[in-house]
């Protein structure tokens, strides 16, 4: 397995970002030793919060959410996916499946031991954090799902088709436009540079052009039988598992359904939609969400 690895000076000086790196090293599936990158901020001893992103942005998009987090007293813990961040970034198209980002978070996961964890997860983070608490469940003191779904055969939607049509086609993947274009509120000029970080040249962008292609919503996409096995477990999980999504994200619109109505511990909770908040919701409601993630934990 061939593998890139960003040079670290990509990631000095980015504003309002001045979290340590901290890595572990997970293995592929041919034995390849591969670098993940997380950052780790607040008390060891506290019940961690694993906040989880999505395509094609990394941790940075919790700078907003990491500090006031940590300030009320949590650990914050926010692992960049293999070939995002300041991860590894393996360059074959193939080296990328929903099994293997699965077994590579898993193996960070276990291997940190993080328990009596409350998750919050956006986009693809929503779909390997749903796989994370099916499998795991122990692990999973609360659930907090944003602008996602895991999809399982049902089919595409227009919004879908025009994203697998353009990350597939366009020659140069822009990735600040991207986080810019599905941010209701945009990004500054200094994050575009810092979402753009991670990615000095196209083939960097392996993962960010693969994932579209990932998403089980075809019936005869491969990861169909990973979500449908997936879905026959979390139904039974009955610990709090809230959404809150943005009113203004056509991407995942009416993806809550799924969770509210499958899963036993979303029934009877006051499930959230949060005005002007885009796909990329921790740029817009960064305030707000600190606050539904500190609710949900004081309830319990």
């Amino acid at each position: 397995m061939e593998v890139l690895r960003t040079p670290d000076e990509r990631f000095e000086n980015l504003e309002d970002y001045d979290f340590d790196p901290h890595y572990a090293d997970v293995r592929a599936g041919d034995g390849t030793v591969l670098r993940l990158h997380y950052i780790d901020e607040g008390p060891v001893d506290a019940a961690p919060i694993l906040l989880m992103h999505g395509n094609p942005s990394w941790c940075y998009l919790y700078r907003k959410m990491i500090g006031p987090l940590v300030s009320a007293g949590h650990r914050v813990v926010a692992p960049d996916l293999i070939g995002f961040g300041r991860s590894d970034k393996p360059t074959a198209a193939e080296d990328y499946t929903i099994d293997s980002h699965y077994d590579w978070l898993t193996q960070w996961l276990t291997g940190l031991d993080l328990k009596d964890i409350t998750l919050f997860a956006q986009d693809w983070g929503g779909m390997l954090g749903t796989l994370l608490v099916a499998h795991h469940p122990q692990r999973f003191a609360r659930v907090c799902m944003s602008n996602t779904g895991l999809p399982a055969g049902e089919g595409t939607s227009p919004a879908l088709d025009q994203w697998l049509e353009f990350s597939q086609s366009t020659p140069v993947l822009p990735i600040s436009d991207i986080l810019n274009g599905a941010s209701a509120g945009g990004v500054s000029d200094a994050a575009k540079t810092a979402y753009e970080a991670p990615f000095p040249e196209e083939r960097f962008k392996i993962a960010a052009r693969k994932f579209p292609l990932l998403i089980p919503a075809q019936p005869d996409n491969p990861g169909v039988k990973v979500a449908k096995e997936a879905w026959e477990k979390l139904a039974t999980f009955d610990r709090p598992f809230l959404t809150a999504y943005g009113d203004s994200d056509p991407i995942s619109k009416g993806g809550e359904k799924s969770y509210q109505s499958r899963i036993a511990g979303a029934r009877g909770l006051d499930h959230l939609i949060l005005e002007g908040g885009g796909h990329f919701i921790q740029e817009d409601k960064p305030a707000e969400l600190v606050k539904v993630l500190g609710d949900l934990i004081a309830a319990g």
